[in-house]
């Protein structure tokens, strides 16, 4: 838990000093307020964007995600709920493999325990302090490098450009690789891999759980097409199951919840739901119901207009769990969904009520996000490919 700036840590004591011989319900007031300023870490961090090239921070690693530059991994860390810092490992690296590693990292303090010099790396912080909304462009093109996996859709064109155009003119692609024409291989020479990542933010656990309830932020965005011409009809099918073809086995709050995800998945061709699964299916060509009582299934609706009015409720008896940004002590489950709404930073959230049986959880309010930037699963080197993402965050369609 990071310390109160020195400042704060002044004005607190100063405030402390003045109340010490009133009453015991104000000297309480005041404990609680330390209380609250102590639980988020992020509001002592100071806006810091400069990156630190050839310097390490060692230690104190949350996870490594894959990156192709250190922006991009800065942004990673940006999305990332517990991310304070980082260290990218560059393509010019030369003491093993580990190209395109972005380390996140955190401390209690806020603050790297040590910088050393080390070549080939570079070092940063996270810009949740610095307030402003990320508009997510890469707009670099990297020759010679791979993004394998997550691959959706495949065609020929001409050139990378093409390639990228296509990427970018469609809803359900993030990112590209384009085989060139001296690629080993002569059969996919000229080959534009489409790929996904999730740009809707995905919860990772849902789980019953008594005297707890959750809901999403009203500012995710849930537009999947760029030319919305009409509100879409929700297409729901109560009481159904579609069995088999099964893409994705999700976790998801609602039925409205699993149309989303499958609307965002290019490849899911319809869903059912049940209990707190969404699972999102791909078959186009059939589509076979069977009636089977605690469930629902759906069609997926991506050019048109979303329905986000599913995004105002909150759901009682349901738990996010993981994925937290901080906690704030709050009075009830309306003004934690208030301060998810409030909270740049924050996508959905889960709020202890007061009769929770675990007293130190009680009336928390857990604000809450997940990585939505477009992610390579994996990035390597590879002669004779070119990769990139799509240009949609760029203003370019």
């Amino acid at each position: 838990m990071a310390p109160l700036p020195q400042k704060a840590q002044a004005e607190v004591k100063a405030v402390t000093v003045k109340v010490e011989a009133s009453a015991p319900r104000m000297r309480t007031a005041v404990v609680l307020v330390l209380l609250l300023c102590q639980c988020i870490p992020s509001s002592s961090q100071e806006c810091q964007t400069e990156l630190l090239e050839n310097v390490d921070f060692p230690g104190t690693d949350m996870k490594f995600v894959y990156s192709p530059d250190v922006n991009h991994c800065q942004q990673m860390c940006t999305q990332h709920p517990s991310c304070l810092f980082f260290t990218f490992i560059r393509v010019d690296w030369t003491k093993d493999n580990r190209h395109f590693y972005c380390y996140l990292k955190r401390t209690d303090s806020g603050q790297p325990r040590v910088q050393t010099p080390l070549l080939g790396v570079t070092s940063g912080y996270s810009l949740k302090p610095c307030q402003t909304n990320s508009p997510s462009c890469f707009d670099q093109i990297y020759s010679n490098i791979d993004f394998p996996g997550a691959d959706y859709q495949s065609l020929f064109t001409s050139d990378y450009e093409e390639c990228q155009r296509a990427c970018t003119q469609d809803p359900g692609c993030q990112f590209f690789t384009w085989v060139n024409s001296l690629f080993s291989d002569a059969r996919i020479r000229y080959k534009c891999h489409l790929k996904f990542s999730w740009t809707f933010p995905v919860t990772p656990i849902v789980r019953k759980k008594n005297n707890v309830v959750t809901g999403f932020s009203e500012n995710v965005q849930i537009s999947t097409s760029q030319h919305l011409l009409k509100e879409c009809p929700n297409k729901y099918f109560p009481g159904v199951d579609i069995p088999g073809s099964n893409l994705l086995n999700m976790p998801a709050a609602s039925p409205e919840h699993c149309q989303i995800l499958c609307a965002f998945h290019p490849s899911c061709t319809y869903f059912s739901f049940e209990s707190t699964t969404c699972f999102l299916k791909n078959n186009p060509n059939y589509m076979t119901t069977a009636a089977k009582v605690g469930v629902t299934s759906g069609l997926p609706s991506r050019f048109c207009e979303q329905d986000t009015d599913w995004l105002s409720v909150a759901h009682d008896g349901l738990d996010f769990e993981y994925s937290d940004i901080r906690f704030v002590v709050l009075d009830d489950a309306e003004s934690c969904r208030r301060a998810c709404n409030d909270d740049s930073n924050c996508q959905f959230y889960t709020y202890v009520k007061a009769n929770s049986i675990t007293s130190v959880y009680r009336r928390r309010c857990y604000l809450k996000r997940a990585i939505i930037i477009p992610a390579p699963p994996k990035v390597t080197k590879l002669a004779n490919v070119v990769s990139g993402f799509a240009l949609q965050k760029c203003g370019i369609v």
